[in-house]
């Protein structure tokens, strides 16, 4: 049965009326257009909803789409009518009104023939393999957009093209960091809250006229970084794009220091140039010694400890640790250099490339010996896990 014969009054979609993942995914559609925010994610489990409601109860199937697509309660309106618009009458039919049935068990679909799967099987599928399918050419089926799978793309498995536009992204998502407000108050040209005694302070000038009011605002925290890189030869595939990564954060950031260590430890803050940052990674490229080499972990740590913590880390500061723990050197180096930053800094993240294969143990002997001495051990393997560090680091 098509979704016309299965919805009493459904209006079958134009083309084959016999998909229901199309009926589903013009409605998803709609709502987009409306501006209700509808992911490819919802539209699975609206799909998988579907399987457990009475599908011949238009009701049901309302309150099942609104719940299983995560529309807001403002939204609920439009969704209505947008649902009256998919879901609504054909134009030769008249409306029945079905009494509600007692409640039964959920509706059972043969295997390979649920309609209502075909959708999360076709998705998956996609994930997986980073196929960017175009909506056109799919008859308008749902599916992830460009940037979606870009994002989700692996640095090492991506072209140079997709590494351009993955930081650009990247670029934009780093200005959120420099958006979070403070409690402390400040003095400001434009701010909403009147500075009182400031505002009698001026007032001495005009006579004792409060011409000109004085004015305090939050302040926008900006995170002070301190970023460790391994650059040996198990990080290559991902050390340059991290290094951008790590750069752009700079420009939002401006108390951020960056190191890289491989066999020994090179301190990168001198060498950035502003505004530049493809020539900035080409000169580190050029100067870090053993680049793409071995690495000593534990070693290269104790000499950050020694020779820069003090300097660079204070009671604000957040150190992030690009590393895949593979490590050569002495363990026990390694964990009394982490148990000295771990006292002073306030946060300490390990970002791991190796986290985004989901059969990924922290089992090395590097990773065994800091985990204790971490706050985060966070995947550091493509685009989306870059973002989801964000928020972190505003929370720090």
């Amino acid at each position: 049965m098509g979704p016309s014969e299965l919805i009493p009054g459904a209006t079958a979609p134009q083309g084959d009326s016999r998909d229901l993942v199309v009926h589903l995914a013009r409605l998803a559609g709609e709502l987009r257009g409306t501006g209700v925010r509808v992911t490819p994610g919802d539209e699975i489990d609206a799909a998988a909803a579907l399987g457990h409601v009475d599908i011949g109860d238009r009701e049901e199937v309302r309150l099942g789409l609104r719940t299983s697509l995560k529309i807001e309660r403002r939204a609920w309106d439009v969704f209505d009518a947008v649902f009256e618009r998919c879901w609504g009458l054909g134009k030769d039919s008249k409306r029945r009104e079905r009494p509600r049935s007692p409640r039964r068990a959920p509706r059972s679909w043969p295997g390979d023939g649920n309609p209502l799967s075909m959708l999360k099987t076709r998705l998956a599928e996609e994930h997986a393999g980073g196929v960017d399918r175009a909506r056109e050419a799919d008859g308008g089926r749902p599916g992830y957009s460009p940037r979606a799978v870009l994002r989700r793309k692996s640095f090492e498995v991506c072209t140079g093209e997709e590494l351009a536009e993955m930081k650009r992204l990247l670029s934009q998502a780093v200005r959120r960091i420099a958006t979070r407000r403070s409690r402390r108050l400040v003095p400001s040209s434009r701010g909403r809250v009147i500075d009182i005694r400031r505002s009698f302070r001026r007032s001495l000038a005009q006579g004792g006229e409060l011409v000109d009011l004085a004015r305090r605002d939050r302040a926008v925290e900006r995170p002070h970084l301190v970023v460790l890189c391994d650059t040996s030869g198990s990080m290559d595939p991902y050390t340059r794009f991290l290094l951008t990564f790590v750069l752009s954060l700079g420009h939002v950031a401006p108390r951020t220091e960056i190191f890289a260590f491989n066999t020994s430890l090179t301190r990168l803050t001198p060498w950035i140039t502003a505004g530049n940052v493809a020539a900035t990674v080409r000169r580190f490229a050029r100067n870090v010694e053993d680049w793409s080499g071995g690495t000593r972990i534990g070693e290269c740590l104790r000499e950050f400890a020694e020779d820069y913590l003090r300097q660079v880390v204070a009671g604000d500061t957040s150190i992030l640790i690009f590393s895949d723990g593979l490590d050569r050197g002495d363990t026990e180096a390694m964990e009394e250099a982490l148990l000295a930053i771990r006292r002073r800094a306030r946060r300490v993240i390990w970002l791991n490339p190796l986290m985004g294969d989901p059969r990924y143990r922290p089992e090395a002997r590097g990773m065994m010996a800091a985990l204790p001495h971490i706050d985060d051990l966070v995947p550091a393997h493509n685009l989306e896990s870059l973002e989801a560090l964000l928020p972190m680091l505003q929370s720090s």
